[in-house]
């Protein structure tokens, strides 16, 4: 199939791009790597009278460091750019892991960070790492700026606190938890959505950790974070016992969904397994 017809409108400034989002007239819809959106379109899935494109908008192409040592990641910067960025790569790895398991080079080089995360699948890597890294999503509409927590953002299937009239300008990560961190997944084949999946972040002082996030993918309408398992972990070192009490605790929070590619059983038991692995990793490469 083919996209219905739509108007195409390039803003070269963030006033007229979301000036052309408020049209009453025209549903419209952010347009930036369109890796969601144009399969939608081409489905029918969606019939924006309007796409915006927003990729020639500057303040939405940067990617930096401010001095409070905060990641800013703008909403047109590539998937595959922000990966090979030396900041992101040396502080915070997990985002770029995370994103080295979306698809293929072809996605990666087209897809945009913000992208991914509005669209927010709940079978896709950044919403989990997002949400174990602590990211704050600033978002602006009409009604000026807003800042909200990737535990607000993210509000069901396909859905975030990202209104119809506003865009999502940058995405906004603080200084990772520590060193150890680790993004694993199930999927068939390689760039498949995930069945499930799990990051992990963490730190170590003493020989023991702290500032652990443990947060699933694919396992529910939204991220799954599980403090349960968290709080089992911190302050104590990684042994037999406390990976299989972690494990145990994450299980019997989970209740994840079933479809024709997995039970819910085989899901919860991916997803205990993913996580031996993931903190073992995690841990290690804190050593």
């Amino acid at each position: 199939m083919k996209p219905g017809p739509f108007d195409y409108e390039a803003p070269a400034s963030l006033t007229e791009a979301v000036r052309l989002l408020a049209d009453q007239e025209r549903e419209a819809k952010v347009l930036a790597g369109g890796q969601s959106l144009i399969p939608m379109l081409n489905m029918r899935l969606a019939r924006p009278g309007l796409l915006v494109d927003i990729t020639r908008v500057p303040e939405l192409s940067g990617l930096y460091v401010d001095e409070a040592g905060h990641l800013h990641v703008g909403a047109a910067v590539r998937q595959a750019a922000a990966a090979a960025a030396p900041e992101v790569r040396a502080g915070w790895p997990l985002l770029a892991g995370a994103i080295a398991h979306i698809g293929h080079p072809q996605i990666r080089n087209r897809g945009t960070v913000c992208g991914s995360l509005v669209h927010h699948d709940p079978a896709a890597e950044l919403p989990a790492a997002s949400l174990a890294l602590e990211a704050r999503f600033t978002i602006v509409g009409p009604g000026g700026n807003r800042t909200v927590t990737a535990e607000d953002f993210f509000v069901s299937t396909f859905q975030t606190a990202v209104g119809p009239d506003e865009i999502l300008t940058e995405v906004v990560f603080p200084p990772a938890p520590g060193d150890g961190w680790s993004f694993a997944e199930h999927v068939q084949r390689r760039g498949d959505f995930a069945a499930v999946g799990v990051a992990v972040a963490l730190a170590r002082r003493q020989n023991a950790m702290h500032r652990v996030r443990v947060v699933f993918c694919g396992a529910g309408p939204l991220p799954v974070r599980v403090p349960e398992a968290e709080s089992a972990l911190e302050g104590r070192p990684l042994d037999a016992e406390a990976l299989e009490g972690a494990t145990a605790l994450a299980g019997a929070a989970l209740d994840p969904p079933k479809d024709v590619h997995a039970s819910a059983e085989w899901r919860r038991e991916g997803a205990q397994t993913l996580l031996r692995q993931a903190l073992t990793e995690a841990w290690e490469r804190t050593a």
